[in-house]
């Protein structure tokens, strides 16, 4: 079992930055893949990024290119989004997920997922 824990949320004005962190501290996260996801409120969950194991490939929304940067620090079992350019728009809570495979934007190829962080981005 691999639990992962968000944290680095919170309210930021358009044009900010946050960098979410998503930490296991009770297994590592060696050979699994690592992904973002978000769910704004009323809406369904949608890929932000993901990341293979050991952090050579990456793959990003259209929504986010450019803006956010998906990273792994492996000795540390840690997974970054830095978030850049934040708009109203990138409001939704936020959660990482771990499966092992190839990357994938699909989340159904995703075995572990944490509780997610709140992001807000005012106008």
């Amino acid at each position: 079992q691999v639990q992962l824990v968000e944290s680095g949320g919170g309210l930021v004005q358009a044009g900010g930055s946050l960098r979410l962190s998503c930490a296991t501290s009770k297994r590592t996260l060696s050979g699994y893949a690592m992904g973002w996801f978000r769910q704004a409120p009323g809406k369904e969950r949608e890929f932000v990024a993901s990341v293979s194991w050991p952090g050579i490939t990456k793959n990003y929304a259209d929504a986010v290119k450019g803006r956010f940067t998906i990273s792994r620090d492996n000795a540390k079992n840690t997974v970054y989004l830095e978030m850049n350019s934040l708009k109203p728009e990138d409001t939704a809570v936020y959660y990482c997920a771990a499966g092992l495979g190839i990357a994938s934007s699909l989340e159904r190829r995703y075995d572990y997922w944490g509780q997610g962080t709140q992001v807000s981005v005012s106008s």
